[in-house]
């Protein structure tokens, strides 16, 4: 059983190259999005979905403060990002994965479109954040169709799709005698995973993962019974040539 968990403790460990957190919902029902509306394709956000659940850019971060500013809630900086193409009723999880040697701590929270339009604070968020990223990409930047900026939109007819904003806070979590790193936090380099879970029991994406663990758990259990046989069989044999000396 020690090799068992030695073998398995060895293997998280070559996996755990970066940090994470993490959220788990269940992807709401689906609502009819007319795609004139440009509270929805005018914002800007990235965009997630089960086929392209894998997104790496750079979070813009903050050390907390008790004075909350533009983009900033007194727990660091917020990113907002859009889930679509959810199925309704399925578990999922989003994860952020990010170096060690970038120190943050992260809070993942989501909200449905009609919980955006009900709360005046999330949707003047949301609002701030989208007006500085729409600012900040040339209007004739095209971007891949799942995370596409649109201002205009040729489809008159409503959606209906399962879908959720995320929210990011990225908060500094380090201490340095740098004082430019003190003063200005670099963005972290960061990875946003979307992923469904099997059966709404186990993330998808880990199934690999799980298959290599079983694998090395079987090879460990065979070559621990064959340890153990082998010492048995050596004691064994002591054990005859004592009581072979003994008789003569």
């Amino acid at each position: 059983m020690l090799l068992l968990y030695i073998s398995i403790i060895s293997l998280l460990s070559l996996l755990a190259s970066a940090n994470v957190e993490k959220t788990i919902f269940i992807a709401p029902s689906a609502l009819k999005i007319p795609t004139i509306d440009p509270t929805l394709d005018d914002l800007g956000l990235e965009r997630l979905n089960p086929s392209d659940g894998m997104l790496r850019t750079k979070l813009n971060a903050s050390f907390p403060t008790h004075e909350p500013g533009p983009g900033t809630r007194g727990v660091g900086t917020e990113s907002w990002y859009f889930l679509e193409n959810l199925n309704p009723g399925q578990r999922y999880e989003v994860r952020i994965c990010w170096l060690a040697t970038q120190p943050t701590a992260f809070a993942l929270s989501t909200y449905t479109l009609p919980e955006i339009l009900e709360d005046r604070s999330l949707f003047s968020a949301i609002s701030l954040y989208s007006a500085s990223r729409l600012s900040a990409i040339p209007p004739q930047t095209a971007l891949t169709p799942n995370r596409r900026v649109s201002t205009t939109n040729t489809d008159p007819a409503p959606t209906a799709d399962s879908v959720l904003f995320l929210r990011i806070d990225a908060a500094a979590d380090y201490f340095s005698l740098d004082q430019a790193l003190m003063e200005n936090v670099p963005p972290v380099l960061a990875d946003i995973i979307l992923d469904p879970f099997l059966g709404n029991v186990f993330p998808k994406s880990l199934v690999p993962t799980a298959c290599w663990v079983c694998v090395v758990a079987c090879l460990a259990v065979v070559v621990a019974r064959w340890i153990t046989m082998e010492f048995e069989r050596a004691v064994n044999s002591a054990d005859i040539r004592d009581i072979y000396k003994k008789d003569r």
